[in-house]
């Protein structure tokens, strides 16, 4: 009879453990953040001071840890409390929320797209594949129901993804040469055009 792996974190001493690897995470974030390369794991055990054999029992490789690394939002939800119904305003706070947090964790974004751009990335275990982003659009624009159907709704948040967020960000300063404050106020333009078409009957 053949057993289920077990993840090593999770057999015996639990609560050490988990504190082990958190260390781990949070060594990698602070060396991402610091705008150094992507960190190794045996930089990341060093910096943890955990030996490098734990840490590669927690993290076989680096690209294992640098996907633990990036910042997670365990939300469905970019909006506040009584934000209102207003589609316009709703679409707003969730692209600011969204920047904001790329912003904040610029170089661990990064990181994360050069990943997602590698050849032989899977395809559904990096956080930028996932489409979370879409999830949150959608949810702001939810409130466009029945005016529009639900797959109405998610094509003009998937419009709306594909104009905000890291990808474009990096363009926008990096080869337009625009600053982030610039960047931010062209990505918000860029997603009200986007509703304001969709409202007038021109869906993407």
């Amino acid at each position: 009879m053949t057993g289920v792996s077990t993840p090593y974190e999770e057999t015996g001493r639990a609560n050490q453990k988990q504190r082990t690897r958190n260390a781990l995470i949070t060594a990698a974030r602070d060396l991402i953040a610091g705008g150094g390369s992507s960190p190794t794991v045996e930089e990341a055990a060093a910096a943890a001071s955990v030996s490098r054999t734990t840490a590669y029992r927690y993290f076989p490789s680096q690209r294992d840890l640098l996907v633990a690394a990036h910042p997670e939002v365990d939300t469905v939800s970019l909006l506040p409390l009584g934000v209102g119904d207003d589609p316009e305003e709703r679409l707003l706070t969730a692209v600011r929320a969204f920047n904001k947090l790329i912003v904040e964790t610029e170089q661990q974004q990064r990181t994360m797209l050069r990943l997602s751009l590698e050849a032989e990335a899977p395809t559904r275990n990096l956080p930028l594949r996932q489409g979370r982003a879409v999830g949150w659009f959608a949810d702001a624009l939810g409130v466009l129901e029945p005016e529009l159907s639900k797959a109405e709704v998610r094509r003009l948040a998937v419009a709306v993804r594909s104009v905000v967020g890291v990808e474009t960000l990096v363009w926008l300063t990096d080869v337009a040469g625009l600053s982030r404050k610039r960047a931010n106020d062209l990505m918000e333009w860029s997603a009200k055009a986007l509703l304001r078409q969709a409202l007038a009957g021109d869906l993407p």
